[in-house]
This record gives C-alpha cells, structure tokens and sequence, in this order.
C-alpha cells in the first residue's frame, strides 16, 4: 500500500528543552526511499535560517501510519533544490518503500494523487491532474528550481515533502509550495521534479551536501515580436540581461545589457549578447538556459551560442560551483 510509505515529519528547533508543541516545531511529510531507512523529505521541512545561515533542525521525529514515531538523523540537505535526506534505523518499524518514477515522462493532463499532512492531517490524499510541466519556482536560494511539476491536487501547509504520485503509485515529485492569494490552496501547487530528487539524494547521501553549476547570468525571454523590434535575427532565445560580476560568464567575455526598454507592457534590459543554444542544444526559453546548465557539474565546460551585434559566435564558460546567495554586479 502506497500510503503505508508516507511518513509525518516533525522537527524541533530550539535544544533539548524544546518539544514538539513548542512554537520551534515545524511539521511536514516525507516518504520512504529504500528498506536501509532513508526518507525523502524537504530541506525547508528539516531546516529554518536564511541562505549561508541556513541550519538543520536540532532533533527530527518521524511517523508511521501505523502510529510509530521513532528519531530520525538528517543525512543531509540541499537548499538547491529543496530536498532533504533523513535516516531511521530500520529495525523496528515496518518499512514500504515507494518505487521511484521517470519525471521527464510526466505529460500534462495525467493524474496525480497527493499523500501527506496538511495542517496535521496524517495520511490526507487528494488528486487532480498535472497542469503544466518545467516550470521554474523558488528554492530557498537566489536560485530557481527548474523543471517544477505544477498540479491542481489540493496542496496546503503539512503536505510539504510528501509524494506526487502517478496513477501507477510511482512518485513523480514531492510537493513543495503553492502559489495562493488567500493563504489556502488555490490550485495552483508546485513539486520537486522526481529526477531532480534522485540526482539530490546521492550527492546528499555521498557527503551530506549538493553542489550544483553556476554560469553567473540573469536571462529574460527573446521572443519573435521582440526580436524585431530589437533587430535581432533570431526568432526565439536568451536575452543575457546582467552579468554577475566575477562569475564564469564574465571570465569568459559574456556581455550583458545596457539599455533599458519596455516593450508590450513589460521590461527590458536589451543590447547584451543572446543565447541561442547551449552545448548543441538549442534554447527556446529562458528556462532552458538554467536547465542544461542545472544538469552540468562544477567545472564542466559549456559552449553557448550566442548573437552579439548581428553575428553568431561561441563562447566557451567554465562553469563554477553554485553559491548560496547571488549577488549582481
């Protein structure tokens, strides 16, 4: 039975003398990974602090369905991607570990279940569809968590770390925020693509910590409208708006904008290089930018292809590791 594999979390902060009714706990859900005892949870459900200053919680308990709550260690976490690694010790309690799906299969429109506790509701499914696939959503870093799965299933606070589920019971992605305008879930729920879990998980479990690529670049969209009224010739890309001062793109003679428009509406900053495809792959999207290099390690090398002033040429980054904070220059 798929539930029998969501566990409650609480974590309590504040010391020894702090328990789990103290204003200092915070509660979330999570699911069982593998029989060795680990669970997959969110750092936020495990951690509390801003950025660099971002600490784990000082004891973790976690709960069965079958109403057995035992301790649990924080393996690690990664504030990247919002995903945290706990472990139990498997003795003792009955473990149902959930089978893990592919998030890059997931289409818009199948079904999804979700399984955790809101506002402390142990074991709550509710269901809908996937509404739309890669979107980009905040991390608890400057940075986006890219390839977010947005769902109409009713996510609200308490379900944060439990399983996305596909008709086949297969987690998909775990639930990590919604966007609301009344507090409560409008419908509008965001999870933690699977894949993206998996990578996460082992880096986490090899040393307790995520490192990630780092290009150093704010984008905006180049959409066709927009390139012809900048002159452009290329219908669809990147548009290389800031540059962060010492980052890799920098290093490499990446140039970003200088001009200020506002265009249908919205804002610009324009005359910076576009970036029109990434290692062969071609960027349609922003989004896609922050993607291939989300798949990259720390020192990787990326060829971007770019237009600056009429022409297209390359440019050769290498990347760094992603920090914390993102600070613009």
């Amino acid at each position: 039975d798929t539930v029998d594999g969501v566990i409650s979390v609480s974590s309590i902060f504040g010391g020894e003398a702090a328990g789990p009714f103290d204003p200092q706990a915070a509660g979330g859900s999570g699911f069982v990974l593998n029989d060795k005892g680990e669970i997959v949870t969110n750092a936020h459900v495990i951690t509390n602090g801003e950025g660099e200053n971002r600490s784990a919680a000082d004891r973790v308990f976690v709960e069965f369905k079958d109403g057995n709550i035992v301790p649990a260690d924080i393996v690690g976490f990664d504030p990247f991607s919002d995903v945290g690694l706990l472990k139990v010790d498997p003795g003792g309690v009955e473990l149902e570990p959930l089978d893990l799906a592919d998030s890059d299969g997931v289409v818009v429109g199948q079904p999804v279940a979700v399984i955790g506790s809101p506002f402390g509701e142990d074991h709550s499914l509710s269901t809908g569809v996937v509404s739309q696939t890669g979107r980009s959503v905040r991390s608890l870093t400057d940075f986006q968590i890219e390839g977010a799965i947005q769902t109409d299933a009713s996510i609200n606070p308490g379900n944060s770390g439990g399983p996305m589920l596909d008709s086949g019971g297969g987690v998909i992605g775990i639930s990590q925020q919604i966007q609301t305008g009344s507090g409560a879930s409008d419908g509008v729920g965001f999870g933690v693509p699977v894949n993206t879990i998996k990578s996460s998980v082992e880096q986490l479990r090899d040393g307790g910590e995520a490192s990630y690529a780092y290009i150093g670049v704010s984008t905006q969209p180049l959409y066709p409208q927009l390139a012809e009224k900048l002159g452009i010739d290329a219908p669809r890309g990147a548009i290389i708006a800031e540059v962060v001062e010492g980052g890799p793109a920098e290093k490499a003679g990446v140039r970003g904008g200088e001009e200020e428009i506002t265009f249908q509406g919205a804002p610009y900053t324009t005359g910076g290089d576009i970036v029109i495809s990434a290692d062969g792959e071609t960027v349609n999207r922003s989004e896609d930018l922050g993607r291939i290099i989300g798949a990259l390690q720390p020192g990787d090398e990326v060829t971007l292809e770019i237009v600056r002033d009429g022409k297209r040429m390359e440019i050769e980054i290498e990347l760094q590791e992603r920090p914390t904070a993102l600070s613009t220059g």
